[in-house]
Formats: C-alpha cells, structure tokens, sequence
C-alpha cells in the first residue's frame, strides 16, 4: 500500500514514538527481500547438520529465508528490539557450584507472553492511522529471521557468536517483527563492528564455534539443556557446570554490553537470584510447573529439567547433595536415572 513519503515519514516517526512509550529499546525498518544472503547461510548450516535435532529449522526453509515469500503482499518489515539486559553479572552464579545457573532470559517471564501483545498493540496503532492497510506480528514461533532482518533495519548486526548486537544496547535483547503491507521508508543496514575481537568465542565452554559467525547447535548448552532430549556425552555434561538452563557466557563477556539498557520489562527478572540445586532436585512433576509457570523453564518438562539439575549436581563437588541425587536413582526416566546415578558417581569421587 502506496503513500506519500511526507506521510510515510510521519507515519515511520510517529510509530517509533509509539515503540518507544511500549518500552521497546530500538526500532528500525527494512523492505522484505532485504536479507537475499540469508537463504545460502541456512542452507549451509543445515546441510552440515549444525541444528541437531531442531527440525522446524529445516521445515518451510523458504518461507524462513525470505519474508517476501512468507507473506507476498508485505512491503515493509519492523523490526523492534526489547532489553533484557541485567544490572549484575549473569556469570558470578558459576562460581556457587550448589545453586543452579539459568540463562538471564528466562528467569522471569516469557518474553512472548510480553513482547507480542505490545507488537500487536503497535500493530494496531499503525494500521488506525493508515485505513485499508494490513499487517502481522512474529516473535521467534514463525519462520522468520529476525537477527538478519534487524541487521538489515539498522538495529545492529549479527556478532561473531551469531546473535544480534547493537551499539546502543548491547546484545541482551529480544526481538519482535512487524510486516505491513505500508511502504515505510527503510533504515539503513547496520554494518559489523565486531573488528578483531573474539572473546564470544573464547569464552564458549562447549567449543561450539567452528569459526566466527557460525554456530554449531549440537555442541551448544543452550541447545543442550533446553533442545536436546536423552542422555549427554561425558565432555558435555562436565562443562555444563551449574547450569541448568541455557548459557550466557558468549553474550556476558561482549564488550558492546558497556551500553546495554537495562530491562525495563520488570517482568523478565534478569537479576534474580540463583536458586538450590537441592531446592530444584526436590521438586515432582506439580511443584516444577507451579514453580516455573510462566516462565520459558518449564516449556523443557520435568524430565529434562531433572536431568539438567542432576549433571550440575554431579559438578558441584559437594556430598551434601547426594541424598539430592539418590532420591532420583531409581526413577522411571531412564535419562534421568542415569544422570542420577553419574552425579553420585561424581559425588563419591570427590569425598
């Protein structure tokens, strides 16, 4: 839907003002076929296997590479992004080996649960201002590539760990999408500024980077603790450490993180606090989904949860938690009598 760039113009500001008051951190714009490079790089990723068991990568691979082909009559794409950016250091919990690490973004609430209704309130504002348009929200459930697009809307670039970075808020953010079929006018690429620095991927436990811009899934934590289902190899369950849920490393050590935003989404929680591995350990099939409802946590279940507390266990070195462990030596879960009984094989070791 064609208008004049005077009201295009006014249109683009006025929106961003709206994002801004929805507490989003940085908005940017960009046409549908902006990302035509987007389509070889997933080929290649999912050629070499890379996503591991994360089918839906592969599935409508098309639609996934190009928004144009996802909805042919969208003309322009909004990019927003939101801070979850914390106060503290997401990576001091390491070093309390009995509590458990969960990755800064799901500590609190869904970020879907947040970040949708306020695209659709945005959405909605736009389309009152601009009568016969039309227009969609994405957050990270459909086969668009958000990282990308916000690259090519000005928002940031795609770092050497392959997630999104901005000059102005870091890389602790969550993205949403907006496609219109208003012509809006498009912000200019953002370019890399990563220059010489590695130490997203020096810092990756797993060794999960074959090389800059390139994430290997099956070697990564995140994928590992929250994708995978069964049983881990021995190198993995070691470096997992405490970590229960996710990993922060590569996004913690980012020197861009000087210029994050705080979260302002008070609902996230970035900094609370680290719970018992004991407390965790202790919790049956109700007391997990009371406990986590809400939350991305307890989209895992309760098995993969368990195994999950029970590796890290095994790395705390502590023989107090090996009634923790033992409680779980005989349950149903093959996968997670196995973990049990590895994290007091661990345990023994270290008395």
């Amino acid at each position: 839907m064609r208008i004049s760039t005077s009201e295009a113009e006014a249109l683009k500001a006025g929106l961003r003002a709206e994002a801004e008051a929805a507490g989003f951190a940085a908005m940017g714009v960009c046409r549908p076929d902006a990302i035509p490079q987007a389509g070889e790089r997933l080929r290649v990723f999912l050629e070499a296997g890379m996503h591991g068991t994360m089918g839906w990568m592969a599935d409508r691979a098309s639609w996934r590479a190009s928004p144009a082909a996802l909805w042919p009559a969208a003309r322009s794409v909004v990019m927003l992004a939101d801070s979850y950016a914390p106060r503290t250091d997401p990576l001091a919990v390491l070093a309390r080996r009995d509590h458990a690490a969960i990755s800064v973004y799901a500590k609190g609430r869904d970020y879907h649960d947040s970040v949708k209704p306020r695209l659709k309130r945005l959405l909605r504002w736009l389309l009152a201002q601009a009568p016969g348009a039309e227009g969609k929200v994405f957050v990270d459930t459909a086969p668009v590539m958000e990282k990308p697009l916000a690259q090519a809307a000005g928002l940031g670039w795609q770092g050497k760990h392959t997630n999104l970075l901005g000059r102005g808020f870091g890389n602790w953010v969550f993205l949403g999408a907006i496609m219109t079929t208003l012509e809006l006018p498009p912000d200019r690429p953002e370019r890399d500024h990563c220059g010489s620095c590695t130490r997203c991927l020096d810092s990756c436990p797993t060794r999960a980077f074959p090389a800059p811009f390139r994430l290997d899934a099956r070697r990564c934590l995140s994928y590992l603790t929250i994708e995978h289902r069964g049983a881990w190899p021995e190198e993995f369950r070691l470096a997992t450490g405490n970590r229960i849920f996710g990993c922060d490393d590569c996004l913690a050590v980012c020197p861009w993180n000087k210029f994050a935003v705080a979260a302002r989404e008070l609902r996230y929680r970035p900094d609370a606090p680290a719970p018992p591995l004991a407390e965790l350990a202790a919790l049956d099939e109700a007391g997990f989904r009371a406990r986590f409802a809400g939350t991305p946590v307890k989209r895992i279940g309760h098995a993969r949860f368990l195994r999950n507390v029970l590796y890290a266990i095994g790395n705390s070195g502590d023989p107090a938690l090996i009634p923790a462990a033992a409680a779980h030596r005989d349950a149903a879960d093959p996968v997670v009598a196995d973990a049990a009984a590895w994290a007091l094989s661990r345990l023994h070791k270290a008395m």
